[in-house]
């Protein structure tokens, strides 16, 4: 009888657990299960997204304010159309924001930092962000550098002024 209690109390200990890191996972992962009532929509357009993905975090002075709701392209612009949504407790952002895609640390996750303008209209639902910097990618980066240095042709050696 000790045995059998013995071995319950195992199993029950093994699923509390099993729950934690499931509960871990789902917060981790920037997947919830209750309704997010309590945003609003504003638009952001990149001319390159590079690495951006849906569910990606948006922050402002370092404090996660949001997150990537749906990405595509405008087919009238030929850009990348960004869908944030945004919490409503900052509702007074001014319309003069500027958005960026950013990186978090040298090949981390991309994310949307937004920089705050100085105009008193502010962004409401289904407003736009007209100020943006699209992400840096890396490779492109390093070719063009490749190209400014390869491109060059080394400088003659002049022969130093002999002292009289």
């Amino acid at each position: 009888m000790q045995n059998r209690t013995l071995e319950i109390g195992v199993g029950l200990f093994l699923l509390a657990g099993i729950l934690a890191l499931l509960l871990l996972a789902l917060r981790v992962s920037g997947l919830s299960a209750s309704p997010s009532s309590d945003t609003y929509k504003v638009y952001a357009y990149f001319d390159n997204i590079a690495g951006l993905t849906v569910r990606a975090k948006v922050t402002m002075a370092g404090v996660t304010i949001g997150k990537v709701t749906a990405i595509d392209l405008d087919r009238d612009s030929y850009t990348g159309r960004v869908t944030l949504q945004l919490d409503k407790n900052v509702d007074n952002l001014p319309v003069d924001s500027t958005a960026s895609i950013l990186t978090a640390g040298l090949l981390g996750e991309k994310y949307i930092g937004i920089s705050v303008g100085g105009e008193e209209e502010v962004l409401k639902d289904d407003s736009t962000i007209h100020d943006t910097q699209s992400a840096l990618v890396l490779e492109d980066l390093i070719g063009k550098f490749l190209l400014n240095t390869v491109g060059k042709e080394p400088k003659e050696a002049t022969p130093a002024n002999p002292a009289n």
